[in-house]
């Protein structure tokens, strides 16, 4: 058991604050949503096309709780790992082994990446075999689920132990450069990733089809005419395998990058709204939007090096935590002071999302000669995923990445007149249009 001090206690307070701030967000939003949803009732039966408007508020309960207790649960173990002194014997432990430093952290790592991933199955079994089945969205079959959770534990544990092994050999090969370093090896990694993603990781997960010929094929070629771009690279994922929800996204750069359609909204949208969607993911690398989030992230990480620097360079860390002088074991508690500050600066960072994705509805309406078929794309994305489309302001500006859809279709109407889109609705009143935010964690650029 480690002793109370205050760096210790400090921490605590930050990790079950900010749990208490986001908790309470949660509730705020459910109670609000409530409220909206139901005054705006008669724009949700026709404009979304959801006959029952509670499912949507019984749907977002039910994944908002389960995702809070996950948090929770998660939080208690850490902090029991961390303050009874586990964490601490684990460092001390991998030190005696005789391995190299760095091959000691690799071992921490892969275990805290392991630990991680065996935490978070009950709860995902939990959502998708009970929660997803009760609304209609699984279509996974346990076995497909079990595949899927070993295949990404396989990838969690090379990606992190690879990169993780590199910054920790730069640590010691190089110990007075190795937040720079460290820096450029995150930054390179992210620029790999753009490229391995699509080719490599996403398929062992899904089957991606060129849409090559047909009725699609043409309206593709038309929207991408019209938006400037030379056709290519679009694909049609099979979602429906696993879920009916239905999404699309932009990803990579250069000869990489391509448009993936899930098969679900091909299904489930018109021509015209599908072509709005391309208009809006082609926006993504016409405006360089792909660019500037990574020079965000970069600089953001630099943040987050330089404070980890500072951490491994300070002595109460490894007095306070008891920790043995090996730099991994201090990273380990600097990355637990790190990721509540950055939570909490997501109303900061969220900014440049939020403005991209203004653009880019824009670009849509722009290239499709109108709002209208933007707009239809918007609510079906609504209707089909059942989401809440009214966010608690507090809530959007934490957790969404997105405006709000009542906002983005108000919007694309003060922008470009109403153009008959869908016959007058969101006439009334809706305070969270005012406020930026839709929730997306998707690390591709998703559609709505």
């Amino acid at each position: 058991m480690l002793s109370l001090s205050t760096p210790v206690i400090g921490l605590a307070v930050l990790l079950v604050g900010v749990q208490v701030v986001y908790s309470a967000l949660d509730m705020l939003n459910i109670s609000y949503g409530a409220a909206a949803v139901r005054d705006a009732d008669t724009w949700i039966r026709d404009g979304l096309n959801i006959s029952d408007p509670e499912r949507i508020l019984a749907y977002q309960r039910s994944t908002t709780i389960l995702s809070r207790i996950q948090s929770w649960v998660g939080l208690a173990i850490l902090l029991a790992i961390v303050v009874t002194g586990i964490y601490t014997d684990l460092t001390r432990a991998l030190t005696q082994t005789g391995l190299t430093p760095s091959i000691q952290g690799v071992l921490l790592i892969a275990g805290a990446v392991a630990g991680s991933r065996f935490l978070s199955a009950p709860f995902d079994l939990y959502k998708t075999f009970v929660i997803e089945d009760r609304f209609g969205f699984n279509n996974q079959t346990v076995m497909l689920w079990l595949r899927d959770w070993i295949i990404g534990l396989m990838i969690g544990l090379i990606a992190a132990t690879l990169i993780g092994g590199t910054v920790l050999w730069v640590i010691e090969a190089v110990p007075s450069l190795w937040p720079v370093l460290g820096w450029l090896i995150v930054i390179g990694v992210s620029l790999a990733t753009m490229v391995i993603y699509p080719r490599v990781i996403a398929p062992l997960f899904n089957d991606f089809e060129p849409i090559e010929s047909g009725a699609l094929r043409d309206a593709v070629e038309d929207v991408f005419s019209r938006a400037g771009f030379d056709c290519e690279q679009i694909y049609e994922m099979d979602a429906s395998r696993r879920s009916s929800h239905s999404n699309a996204y932009f990803i990579g750069f250069g000869r990489a990058k391509r448009v993936v359609l899930f098969d679900t909204l091909i299904e489930q949208m018109s021509t015209n709204s599908i072509q709005a969607v391309l208009a809006h993911e082609l926006a993504h690398w016409k405006k360089a939007h792909i660019w500037k989030q990574l020079v965000a992230s970069t600089i953001q990480m630099g943040a987050v090096f330089a404070f980890l620097w500072w951490i491994t360079n300070s002595e109460w860390v490894y007095t306070a935590f008891d920790l043995p002088s090996v730099t991994y074991a201090a990273l380990g508690i600097g990355l637990l002071y790190a990721g509540p500050v950055l939570g909490l600066l997501s109303p900061v960072t969220n900014r440049l999302s939020l403005s991209h994705e203004r653009e880019a509805d824009d670009f849509a309406a722009e290239t499709m000669g109108g709002p209208a078929a933007m707009t239809q794309a918007l609510q079906t994305l609504a209707g089909e995923n059942l989401q809440n489309p009214f966010p608690h302001p507090a809530y959007a500006a934490f957790h969404m990445t997105h405006p709000p859809i009542p906002t983005r279709i108000r919007r694309l109407r003060e922008q470009y007149g109403d153009d008959n889109i869908n016959d007058g609705l969101l006439d009334g009143d809706d305070s969270s249009a005012e406020t930026d935010g839709d929730a997306d964690d998707d690390p591709a650029t998703p559609a709505a």
